[in-house]
């Protein structure tokens, strides 16, 4: 029986990768990354290279650039999918790089679906990963969550308005993919008083790494991976920023 195994490989920085990540890579019979049909090296790809020779790493493109023409994006997802099934027929262990958890807001999940239809009997699993708002969250100094606090995950791509009913409830917002909506999301954390003490960050762990208080979000477009955190409303006794 194949083996399908989503990696985690977390938000870019090679060391948070996990011990058990890099054994799932390393005793794969080959790698598998997404990258777009632009073909220029994508996160995961960047973060897998430290770990595993170039001559293990397939390429499979997804188109996760096209966000409008649905009937292409499906074209894509099935062509990937037919690609990844013929390293399965062929291969024992395949691995499939993610950036983040496969479990998250990940590519990962949509080729499970579909490597089920395609090559029944294969057997998924998936190695969690260190996710952006943790990275973030690491770094800022920002906590997550307090006592009974809940922790609500927005990706953007829904929409400004569900980030913005979001803030309007308790505790910790975390918010992915916003950058194309920056002016938005900074007009939402305004309007919902929640500007003070949130932060936000893009290509964390990168020599290009921004990471700045939501107060300077800027008005034009950020990186697509962009990650905010809008801390619970506290008190200022114990717990709050490390």
């Amino acid at each position: 029986m194949s083996r399908l195994i989503g990696v985690g490989v977390g938000p870019g920085d090679p060391e948070l990768v996990t011990v058990k990540g890099v054994r799932a890579l390393q005793e794969a019979d080959v790698v598998v990354v997404p990258v777009m049909d632009t073909l220029e090296r994508g996160r995961a790809e960047a973060t897998v290279l430290h770990y595993v020779g170039a001559e293990k790493v397939i390429r499979v493109v997804f188109a996760l650039n096209e966000r409008t023409d649905r009937a292409r994006r499906e074209a894509a997802w099935d062509a990937a999918g037919e690609r990844v099934a013929e390293l399965l027929r062929a291969h024992d262990v395949v691995s499939f790089a993610t950036i983040g958890d496969p479990n998250v807001y990940s590519t990962f999940t949509y080729l499970a679906q579909t490597i089920g239809e395609l090559v029944p009997g294969t057997a998924v699993q998936t190695v969690p990963g260190i996710t952006a708002m943790q990275d973030l969250a690491a770094r800022s100094g920002a906590v997550l969550t307090e006592g009974t606090e809940p922790l609500t995950l927005v990706p953007v791509t829904a929409g400004a308005a569900v980030l913005k009913g979001a803030l309007e409830g308790p505790g910790t917002v975390v918010a992915y993919k916003f950058g194309r909506l920056a002016a938005e999301v900074a007009t939402a954390l305004r309007e919902t008083g929640r500007t003070e003490g949130a932060v936000w960050g893009s290509a964390l762990g990168l020599p290009e790494e921004s990471i700045r208080p939501a107060a300077e979000l800027a008005e034009g477009p950020l990186p697509y991976l962009s990650t905010l955190i809008a801390p619970a409303p506290r008190d200022g006794g114990r717990g709050g920023k490390l």
